[in-house]
């Protein structure tokens, strides 16, 4: 198929990509003209694993990178609009769905054959409906269901793992209007025959998106608020409590031979110091916000974001216990992007910390392996002290907060014990076994410990 992808973030470029691996032709939209210059030159504008790889391969082949959103609508049978849709307090920003879908309509008042219109972007249920396929009726001056169809595709990739996720789903959602565009759909995805694939309306397919993103994000702050009891309970270890939770075989399924099967899912079954990112803080809040336009309290939802917000805090509380004046203390931040595998510092909670400890007048210093960049965009070099190596940020700190579990950190402990074995490690991941490390503390670890 002739596909065009509006917008080129990380659900666009990575489909685009994908979808161009696996036999389409592929044209990204961008308004950035430098963007859309390093997408040809096949450089990712975004990291993500495998990405530049598949993105070096396909470019100027399968796949092509344009400004110009009318030429791609016209030259393509179906459109992904994969534009951002943040929160604005109160409800999803719908800003750039509707300039998308306006120019996708003004395209198509020069088009006589059929167009599918899919939305790609996260929306709250209806608007698909209501939003976006008024817009494209208005400014076409064509009716939908005769001259051209909408639908909805929800994405489910995981930052960092987008690439693989795309490549080997474990589902695939199809709403739409009407059967041609989700028959479109079917024909997108032939390429994966085995897969289940979720045929309905696009309302549904908008619901399941924000009921995945916000089941796990539930199950994270289930799990703090375990850790946080546990922290306040003499002789209970949150890691070791879930250990006993999750040889539950109805979450970790027995095999005969004994062994156990350990689904991805149960990684959100762990305590830490909060979530974060594009998806979770931002989906849970819209659909916390739809439910209350609709008069349908969502009181565990708030409960989620109320638990996940507080959590940062509870590094800085941990290291007032060991540092009750933090002025002029060195303090190392081990991890700056809401978790491993990618540079994206969207909602991560090592930013409250750090603010935190900047108002305590402590001496930030901040080492990542790719964030870094990003996260100067809100701490600028001067008021954080951004190291080039772990072994940087370990010397001359007398606290270390691990922040993100990237797998360079493993070595802390071994790094702590030749460099600067004084220094208090704080584990916010529960990444390193306490007992390898002289001076620890971290989430979920209660008194006498």
């Amino acid at each position: 198929m002739k596909i065009s992808v509006i917008g080129t973030g990380y659900v666009g470029l990575v489909s685009g990509v994908c979808l161009a691996e696996l036999g389409h032709e592929v044209t990204c939209v961008d308004i950035d003209p430098a963007k859309v210059d390093m997408i040809n030159h096949g450089v990712p504008p975004i990291h993500e694993i495998g990405l530049e790889a598949l993105l070096k391969k396909n470019s100027g082949t399968r796949l092509k990178a344009t400004t110009n959103l009318k030429e791609a609508v016209l030259g393509t049978s179906l459109s992904l609009i994969a534009v951002g849709t943040p929160f604005d307090g109160e409800r999803i920003d719908l800003t750039y769905i509707r300039a998308a879908a306006g120019q996708i309509g003004e395209a198509l008042r020069h088009k006589d054959t059929w167009h599918s219109i899919i939305v790609k972007s996260t929306v709250v249920p209806g608007t698909s409906e209501e939003v976006v396929l008024p817009a494209i009726e208005a400014s076409s001056g064509k009716k939908a269901g005769v001259h051209f169809g909408v639908g909805m595709n929800p994405e489910f990739l995981k930052e960092g793992e987008a690439v693989a996720d795309f490549m080997n789903p474990d589902r695939i959602v199809m709403g739409g209007t009407d059967d041609q565009t989700l028959n479109a759909l079917e024909e997108l995805y032939a390429v994966f025959p085995s897969i289940d694939k979720i045929r309905t309306n696009c309302r549904t397919a908008e619901m399941i998106k924000y009921t995945a993103n916000s089941l796990l994000a539930t199950m994270i702050s289930f799990s703090n608020e375990i850790g946080n009891l546990c922290a306040a309970t003499t002789g209970v270890d949150v890691t070791e409590v879930m250990r006993g939770v999750h040889a539950d075989k109805r979450l970790t399924p027995l095999l005969p031979d004994g062994s156990r099967i350990r689904p991805g899912f149960v990684s959100y079954l762990e305590a830490g110091c909060g979530f974060g990112g594009s998806c979770f803080p931002k989906d849970v809040k819209a659909l916390a916000a739809h439910g209350k336009a609709h008069n349908v309290p969502m009181r565990i939802l708030e409960a989620v974001l109320e638990v996940n917000g507080a959590q940062p805090e509870k590094m800085v509380s941990l290291l007032k216990n060991n540092f009750p004046a933090l002025a002029g203390v060195p303090v190392s931040i081990l991890g700056l992007a809401f978790k491993p595998g990618t540079d994206d510092i969207r909602e991560s909670p090592a930013i409250p910390v750090i603010n935190r400890l900047l108002q305590e007048g402590a001496s930030v210093r901040a080492y990542d392996p790719i964030a870094a960049r990003a996260m100067q965009q809100h701490f600028p070099e001067g008021s954080v002290t951004y190291c080039q190596s772990l072994e940087d940020a370990v010397d001359n700190s007398r606290a270390v907060l691990l922040m993100t579990r990237w797998n360079d950190f493993s070595t802390l402990p071994e790094m702590l014990r030749t460099r600067n074995p004084s220094a208090l490690l704080i584990d916010g991941r529960r990444f390193i076994d306490r007992s390898m490390v002289a001076n620890y503390s971290g989430i979920g670890i209660g008194p006498s410990f």
